[in-house]
């Protein structure tokens, strides 16, 4: 069987597939097992440099803490960049030019600049014009620089997702009398936002990594930062990254799990009715087309 993207690959095209495989893997377990012996050789395997993580101090103390700040400030960031992102895809779709320009022009300049410098220029700015204390002052940089950047993608997500649903949507909905914002709220969105959920759920990612940059540069105590003095105190530098980088990947890994479960309930919704018939009803719906008075009641003839 054929599709539109790929041609289905015939039997010497299986077995140079899995030759690949087998070659890859075999490729995996040699650098996995020179990285093994190297760190072995250096002592970086010693139970002495490992042992840290399984007690609470270093939890508790360091860790905890800083991952506290990173989903604080990566949830932040979500809740507002995402209405946000919402609000100037929509505008950038207006028929009136008084909406569309401006919106561009924002989207396009706040995505054309860096998020590390936006959350430098925040940081300035917090720090000069306002009263926020001292303390407070990363993390409202890092959610404003985190807020400006990913709300201008996210807005060209949702942008994406809208124009690429067929225009006979948008014209069966006008041809049954609804409103311009009837039709995006009631037609259009509820349909992209399946389209768009892998997209945004990737840039949901990407909002949690960039914390770490408000660590490095402003001082904002995310879970990177505090692995840094956790580092310095047990001296266990490698050790320490390797258990941040895990718990890196197990939050962006329930957090695609989450999406992916989401985008299969959505799609689920969409191809049912909802309605459930009990075997009252079924028979009661076949006595009345036998009987005739189905017809009547489903507009047929009397």
């Amino acid at each position: 069987m054929s599709s539109v993207l790929y041609d289905t690959p015939g039997p010497r095209a299986k077995r140079r597939n899995v030759l690949l495989s087998v070659v890859f893997f075999v490729l995996l377990a040699l650098l996995l097992w020179w990285v093994w012996q190297v760190m072995d050789d250096e002592g970086q395997l010693r139970w002495a440099l490992w042992k840290p993580f399984t007690e609470s101090q270093a939890w508790t103390t360091y860790l905890l803490p800083g991952l506290g700040n990173t989903l604080k400030a990566a949830a932040l960031a979500m809740v507002i960049a995402l209405p946000l992102g919402a609000f100037f895809g929509i505008s950038r779709l207006s028929d009136h030019r008084w909406v569309r320009v401006p919106a561009g022009a924002v989207v396009e300049f706040f995505r054309a600049i860096p998020v590390l410098l936006l959350m430098l220029f925040a940081n300035a700015f917090y720090d000069l014009y306002t009263d926020v204390s001292s303390e407070q002052r990363p993390l409202y940089a890092v959610v404003t620089g985190l807020v400006l950047y990913n709300a201008s993608v996210l807005a060209e997500i949702v942008r994406a997702g809208i124009l690429s649903l067929p225009r006979g949507q948008s014209e069966a909905a006008m041809a049954v009398g609804l409103r311009k914002g009837q039709t995006m709220t009631n037609v259009l969105l509820p349909q992209a936002v399946t389209a768009m959920l892998p997209a945004i759920v990737s840039q949901l990612v990407v909002i949690v990594k960039d914390t770490a940059l408000g660590g490095v540069m402003i001082g904002f105590t995310e879970l990177l930062s505090t692995r840094g003095t956790l580092a310095a105190n047990y001296a266990n530098v490698v050790q320490s990254f390797v258990v941040v980088a895990v718990i890196y990947i197990v939050l962006n890994f329930i957090l695609t799990s989450f999406a992916s479960w989401l985008e299969q309930r959505l799609r689920r919704s969409k191809k049912g009715t909802g309605v459930v018939l009990g075997k009252e009803d079924v028979e009661e719906l076949n006595a009345a087309e036998v009987g005739g008075t189905f017809g009547t009641g489903a507009g047929g003839t009397v």
